[in-house]
């Protein structure tokens, strides 16, 4: 059945109702149905619980950009089923809800299965660019090269009606969710708090897997204090459509070990996978005020760090790194200043948001005659969500008031920056 408020989601049940329930999580652009060649086999000892994403699979387009987002509507949505206590597999995206979901509410998850899964995505970079070319182009060109990310050559050429699937399955995703999505892999690092995930985990992975492969998943194996590696030969970043048994039974015997454990630490007589009483809440551990720097005025947080993060997500990474490596004894305390006073107090002001201050921001530049900096803000407007058409109307107004050759300049400079943005790779 579906769920239509904002903070549920779309979700089936699959199982006996007296069973334990285990969540299967979907990964980027896929639905429920990527797990279809598991359910029946889990749902003979378990209450399968499957989910979609904002926009996948006909579920209401209320994008969240944040994995934490997502994980608060799994468990919104599970709260008002009355579940409590879960095992949870999830594949890529799905897994670093799982991993939110471990972190923030421990004793909500009995067990944790994280399948293609990265304690960071790739950069940030990579997933706002996809953004962009979204945005300009749709999800044609993301959904024609999608079986080439998800399966191995061999698969996706020996099974073309399962390689036309996923091809419409990422074409019919509302693409303003799509975005979201890709913002929050973005936005998602837990590499320093792995050590924090206290629930047995199995780190699932492909051995072709090109997008998250067994390096990223020997990482959160070395992180998390009870993990263990599988590897599945001959698979890629959708193993569970793949090699659809191997999956199913490294996930069988996984959850079925997991809750006879627990459930043998509280009785003698444990004749099949018990659902565990919810745990008190954990106390929510103090946080110490950060450190008062002595440039900020008193009494005022210093806003370097608000800063610094506002200006990687506006300008990437890559030009963020680049800057702050070249500054030096010279250059270094103005790295500072533009970092706290131009990025943290007026890009991270509330009063307009980000698609205005690019607006603005392109148009002063072009006045100015700031052609430089006017590349890499091109680049920001379209991660801010401006589009092709709406930066020309900007060059367009600024040449009635910043003048003609200025505009013409902007034009080409501009035009070559989109190109290299929005043309898909491939």
């Amino acid at each position: 059945m579906s769920k239509t408020p904002k903070n549920s989601l779309q979700y089936r049940f699959d199982g006996p109702e007296d069973a334990p329930v285990l969540i299967l999580g979907p990964s980027l652009g896929t639905t429920w149905h990527m797990w279809d060649r598991q359910v029946p086999e889990l749902a003979q000892s378990w209450r399968v619980f499957r989910f979609d994403l904002p926009g996948h699979g006909g579920a209401p387009a209320h994008a969240a950009d944040s994995v934490q987002e997502l994980a608060d509507r799994v468990l919104a949505t599970l709260d008002e089923l009355g579940v409590q206590r879960f095992g949870y597999a999830g594949c890529a995206l799905g897994g670093a809800i799982g991993a939110d979901l471990a972190l923030r509410h421990p004793q909500r998850v009995a067990s944790l299965a994280l399948i293609a899964a990265s304690p960071r995505f790739g950069t940030a970079d990579e997933f706002r660019q996809r953004g962009v070319i979204v945005r300009t182009n749709g999800l044609d060109p993301v959904a024609r090269t999608s079986p080439e990310r998800w399966f191995t050559p061999g698969f996706a050429a020996n099974q073309p009606a399962i390689t036309e699937w996923a091809v419409q399955m990422v074409r019919t995703t509302d693409p303003g969710c799509y975005i979201a999505a890709c913002e929050a892999l973005a936005a998602f690092d837990i590499r320093p708090e792995l050590g924090r995930i206290g629930v047995p985990t199995l780190v699932l992975v492909g051995s072709e897997d090109q997008v998250t492969g067994p390096a990223e998943a020997r990482t959160l194996v070395a992180g998390i204090p009870d993990a263990r590696l599988a590897v599945v030969p001959g698979a890629s970043h959708l193993a569970p459509v793949e090699q659809p048994a191997a999956v199913t039974d490294l996930l069988v015997r996984h959850f079925s070990t997991a809750w006879t454990e627990q459930h043998s630490a509280l009785s003698a007589t444990p004749p099949k996978p018990v659902l565990a009483p919810p745990m008190p809440t954990s106390p929510v551990a103090e946080i110490a005020p950060a450190e008062q720097d002595e440039s900020a005025p008193a009494g005022r947080t210093d806003p370097y760090d608000s800063g610094l993060k506002v200006r990687r997500e506006v300008l990437g990474d890559a030009h963020v790194d680049a800057a702050l490596a070249a500054a030096d004894a010279f250059s270094g305390d103005f790295q500072d200043l533009i970092t706290r006073y131009a990025w943290g107090e007026v890009w991270a002001r509330p009063g307009l948001d980000r698609r205005m201050r690019s607006c603005v921001t392109l148009t002063a530049l072009i006045a100015g005659g700031h052609h430089e900096e006017l590349v890499f803000h091109v680049r920001a407007a379209l991660r801010n969500g401006l589009t092709p058409s709406e930066i020309k109307e900007v060059f367009l107004q600024a040449a009635v008031y910043c003048g003609v050759p200025a505009a013409n300049t902007a034009f080409k400079v501009a035009q070559s920056v989109i190109r290299e943005e929005t043309t898909p790779e491939g």
